[in-house]
């Protein structure tokens, strides 16, 4: 590996893809430590606390003695974060009540925190299908704490949600994407309410047809959710990439107004001044694009590079 062929050498964009240290390739307890400062992180509710679900075995599954959820608290540019990374690899990265209360707890002690001077902000490693189906309302519930303990968060510290893939973020946890003050995707990353194969499962192929993926990028894909102002950085698969946005977007500070509270730019989204039909970018598909108000423009970029949005949210 550490010989570069020459035809990498020549082509700076191409060394960042030779070098980088995947992040996606992580699974989520080494990705929350990766991108704390070294040795300040210390995990909380950890495997050997044996916290898992009592509802999975029941049904013929096998628990994780962590529910497939880490929380990790240390310092992230030398001040202090907690992380909470959600492992893709099981069961989905579906949220259940252990997983929940979990996630909700550490947004709610950092909210705590907060109020008493203490500033603490949060980080979320998205890769999740949503509610866990067979924990069913317990679920939705644990869904909804999360939602509940965001929100008071946000309001005196940056929430940032990040989205590295492979999974990407669906069902009740892309509303919680939805919520974070500001949202980082990898290349790799998707994020949407329902996932293609839903779609198509209730309303037909017709409609959606989840074996294009072509199609499914265009939708949930990171150039599509940039573009449409769903998310505010888009980064190459590396450690250093991933924490350097999200360094930038936890200083860039608490906004005025949070994107989700927007209500006119998604008005606006919906009800074109035109009187025509309402047109989101499909970026490569050749659809027209109607500009979100005050949208900037996707700037082209090579994949190894990264595009950043401002601090307005």
């Amino acid at each position: 590996m550490s010989d570069i062929p020459a035809s990498v050498a020549d082509r700076p964009e191409l060394q960042a893809l030779w070098h980088r240290h995947s992040f996606v390739e992580l699974d989520a307890r080494a990705r929350a430590f990766s991108l704390l400062d070294e040795d300040t992180g210390q995990e909380y509710c950890d495997p050997f606390d044996r916290i898992e679900s009592p509802w999975l075995e029941p049904q013929g599954l096998v628990p994780e003695s962590d529910d497939g959820l880490v929380v990790v608290k240390g310092l992230l540019a030398g001040e202090s974060c907690v992380v909470i990374g959600i492992e893709g690899a099981f069961q989905g990265g579906s949220i259940g009540e252990v997983s929940g209360a979990k996630a909700a707890c550490a947004l709610q002690l950092a909210a705590r925190d907060a109020r008493t001077g203490q500033p603490i902000s949060a980080v979320l490693l998205l890769e999740t299908g949503g509610v866990r189906l067979q924990e069913g309302t317990l679920g939705l519930n644990a869904v909804a704490e999360i939602l509940s303990a965001l929100l008071e968060l946000r309001g005196m510290r940056p929430v940032i949600g990040v989205v590295a893939g492979p999974l990407g973020s669906y069902g009740g946890m892309s509303i919680v994407a939805g919520l974070c003050t500001r949202v980082v995707l990898t290349h790799e990353g998707r994020l949407g309410f329902n996932g293609a194969q839903v779609i198509e499962s209730e309303a037909g192929v017709a409609e959606f047809d989840s074996s294009d993926h072509a199609l499914i990028w265009s939708v949930n894909g990171p150039a599509q959710r940039y573009a449409t102002g769903l998310a505010d950085a888009v980064v190459l698969d590396d450690v250093p990439a991933v924490r350097q946005a999200v360094i930038t977007a936890v200083a860039a500070g608490v906004p005025e107004h949070h994107r989700s509270e927007e209500l006119d730019v998604l008005a606006a989204r919906l009800s074109p001044s035109d009187g025509g039909q309402a047109r989101f970018s499909l970026p490569g598909l050749g659809i027209p694009v109607a500009p979100s108000p005050g949208q900037d423009s996707l700037a082209a970029s090579h994949p190894g590079s990264a595009q950043q949005r401002g601090a307005e949210s």
